[in-house]
């Protein structure tokens, strides 16, 4: 059994279901933690909305691609890429902070693309220097 666990087809599939599956979940939280509803903003064509979102996807991707790179046990890459996206929700909420003069999701919301482009370029950003901290 150890066989098939080793083999390089397997361990693509299992950390691109796992990545998949958690993607969803960060999706739904940061859901839950934005003003707005992002599909229905997108599908009304919310570009701000889209790169945002966009970036977050970017972001979290970008953190499990540095976690996979690094760790070779599954729960272990579960693991950092959760602390991973709990940095970038976390960034999140920084950038709301230093952002006084206006309300980023109102903003989004609005599909004001400078902010949604910001939040995009932010979110990637972090996924870079979030996996460059990943270490074994």
């Amino acid at each position: 059994m150890n066989l098939f666990w080793e083999n390089v087809y397997v361990q693509t599939a299992a950390n691109y279901s796992v990545v998949i599956l958690c993607g969803v979940l960060f999706l739904v939280i940061f859901e839950l933690v934005t003003k707005y509803k992002n599909w229905e903003e997108i599908q009304k064509g919310n570009v701000a909305v889209a790169m945002a979102t966009g970036g977050k996807i970017f972001g979290i991707s970008n953190v499990f691609r540095f976690s996979i790179e690094q760790h070779d046990g599954l729960f272990e890459m579960i693991g950092w890429g959760f602390y991973g996206f709990a940095l970038l929700l976390i960034g999140y909420f920084i950038f709301e902070f230093l952002t006084p003069k206006f309300n980023i999701d109102d903003e989004i919301q609005k599909d004001n693309r400078a902010v949604g482009f910001i939040s995009m370029v932010i979110s990637i950003g972090l996924s870079f220097v979030i996996g460059a901290g990943i270490t074994n």
